[in-house]
């Protein structure tokens, strides 16, 4: 199950849930439901927004060294099987 991030712009506190990709919470009661979070002073109601992350930063690969150009035997020039 996908994880989101909703921040709550009320409290200024981002809190962190798993649900199902069509599924939404709206407001900071139905996030702290689900986190099993205390709401403190923030009204049940208050709005939250899903935070837009970039993904998963994964490390870029060194670039794979290029080959010169060769034939069919590994002969640069021609393959050399008397063609």
């Amino acid at each position: 199950m996908p994880t989101y991030d909703y921040h709550c712009p009320e409290n200024q506190q981002t809190l962190t849930v798993q649900h199902g990709m069509k599924e939404s919470i709206r407001t900071w009661g139905e996030l702290c439901t689900r986190t099993q979070t205390e709401p403190g002073k923030t009204p049940l109601d208050a709005s939250v927004e899903r935070v837009i992350s970039g993904g998963i930063a994964l490390p870029i690969a060194s670039p794979i060294p290029q080959l010169p150009m060769s034939g069919c035997c590994g002969n640069p020039s021609s393959c050399g099987h008397g063609h």
